[in-house]
């Protein structure tokens, strides 16, 4: 329940933002607002302040500013003490700043709510600002097929030095080639790896994506009820010391360890708190797996840092602009072919996040909320007939042929941008389905 009424919220401040602005330039620009609605479909409150209805309606995945003379082109009857006020009879730069606002607004939320996070506070993987180093290398990613092998430390990325897994991140999405070449240390050598951009697609250029995974102690963060980890006893906080006679020393080794055991009880060595224990658990298969499970989850160690107010608008800004351009190249690397339609994700995904980000804090909710501001900003900027930037590309065609463009071809360029609407909700909710199966593999994959 809390991810869809955390989702419901997320959403209806976004769209809020987004719905504000269209309204606030709208009434600036002498334009009569007849209705403000958060969500679609039947409308479940309302209510009629001067001459606008203000209303919420069923369905949350979207609203509507409806202004006079903004339907089929202005050619509806207008009253003449409203020929003025009418959204079709305002000029070429009115009319598209109007409709730029939604996702103006959206863009520069962020830079409102990410200096806000940094000023309460914020927890941040302790390993973003540690050396990239593997911990471990996963066998069947892109990266092992290119060469990087566990304990190798990342020293540049097509010629731009890192020192971090934030600066390593940030170059592998940022570079532009299909080879990508990467400098490693291994074992006190340096070593070129060069990576296929092509076949590393299948998810977005980022260590983890590629298969490269940081240095990371086998310390469990979490238990899963009704699974073989609860049942032999194991709590948050536990270092696995070995399985089945095996050693542990990282996460990672968790993974072959479950399989060798299979469905048979093995002894697993644990440290809590300085106290030696010896448990026994048997890895099951659930439904629709084909590896033993455990039911662990790591224990992802973080920082916390709060910033002064100078600093934390610098940094909520600087993060912003970050994310903005991440969200360009992907969208750049996604027509081009260079990223999987895959990475595409609909409501279902933004509930999920949304209801992890409730559960965590106050300043996770926030930095969500500028990631999800920003994405549906840039979404509504592009050029498809239906959405903002489709209206803002037939303004700059009237601007460049000095007339509108005719209706005929106003309504089959609606027409297609609403196939094209539908292709792309069909194809995030069917990412969405698919990438909760993902996620089951995942946690399998690492005996979680």
């Amino acid at each position: 329940m809390i991810y869809l009424v955390s989702g419901i919220i997320m959403l209806g401040i976004l769209i809020f933002v987004h719905e504000f602005g269209h309204f606030c330039i709208a009434k600036l620009s002498g334009v009569k607002v007849l209705k403000f609605s958060l969500g679609f479909g039947p409308r479940l409150v309302s209510v009629t302040r001067r001459e606008t209805e203000y209303q919420i309606s069923l369905i949350p995945l979207g609203g509507y500013v409806q202004m006079l003379g903004e339907g089929q082109g202005g050619d509806e009857e207008i009253p003449p003490e409203d020929e003025e006020r009418s959204f079709a009879r305002k000029s070429l730069a009115r009319r598209t700043a109007i409709v730029a606002a939604g996702p103006l607004m959206n863009l520069l939320l962020p830079f409102l709510v990410l200096p806000l996070a940094y000023l309460i506070g914020i927890n941040l993987p302790a390993f973003l600002d540690q050396p990239p180093c593997a911990g471990y290398v996963y066998e069947q990613s892109p990266a092992h097929r290119a060469g990087l092998r566990q304990g190798d430390c990342i020293l540049s990325v097509d010629g731009q030095k890192v020192s971090t897994w934030t600066e390593a991140n940030q170059a592998l999405i940022g570079s532009a080639g299909q080879q990508i070449e990467v400098v490693v240390e291994r074992q006190g050598e340096n070593r070129l790896v060069e990576l296929d951009a092509a076949v590393a697609n299948v998810e977005d250029l980022q260590l983890r994506n590629l298969g490269v995974f940081p240095v990371r102690a086998a310390l469990v963060g979490g238990v899963m009820k009704g699974l073989p980890g609860e049942r032999a006893g194991l709590q948050p906080g536990d270092r696995i010391l070995a399985i089945g006679g095996q050693p542990v020393t990282s996460w990672y080794d968790l993974t072959g360890l479950v399989q060798q055991a299979g469905g048979k009880p093995a002894e697993i060595v644990i440290d809590r708190g300085g106290e030696r224990l010896v448990l026994t658990l048997t890895p099951e298969k659930q439904p629709d797996q084909d590896r033993y499970l455990i039911g662990i989850e790591p224990k992802v160690e973080t920082v916390f840092k709060r910033y002064g107010p100078g600093e934390a608008v610098r940094a909520g800004a600087r993060q912003a602009v970050d994310i903005i351009g991440l969200t360009l190249v992907f969208i750049q690397k996604l027509f081009s072919g260079q990223v999987s339609s895959q990475n595409i994700g609909g409501p279902i995904m933004v509930f999920q996040m949304a209801g992890q980000a409730a559960q965590t804090g106050v300043t996770t909710v926030l930095t969500m909320l500028a990631f999800l501001s920003i994405q549906l900003g840039i979404l509504n900027l592009l050029p498809i007939p239906i959405l903002d930037g489709g209206h803002l590309f037939f303004y700059a065609c009237e601007f460049v042929f000095r007339k509108p463009l005719s209706m005929r071809a106003r309504e089959m360029a609606q027409q297609v941008g609403l196939i094209l609407l539908i292709m792309l909700m069909v194809l995030a909710f069917y990412n969405d389905i698919t990438r909760m199966k993902w996620f089951d593999q995942l946690f399998g994959m690492f005996g979680g």
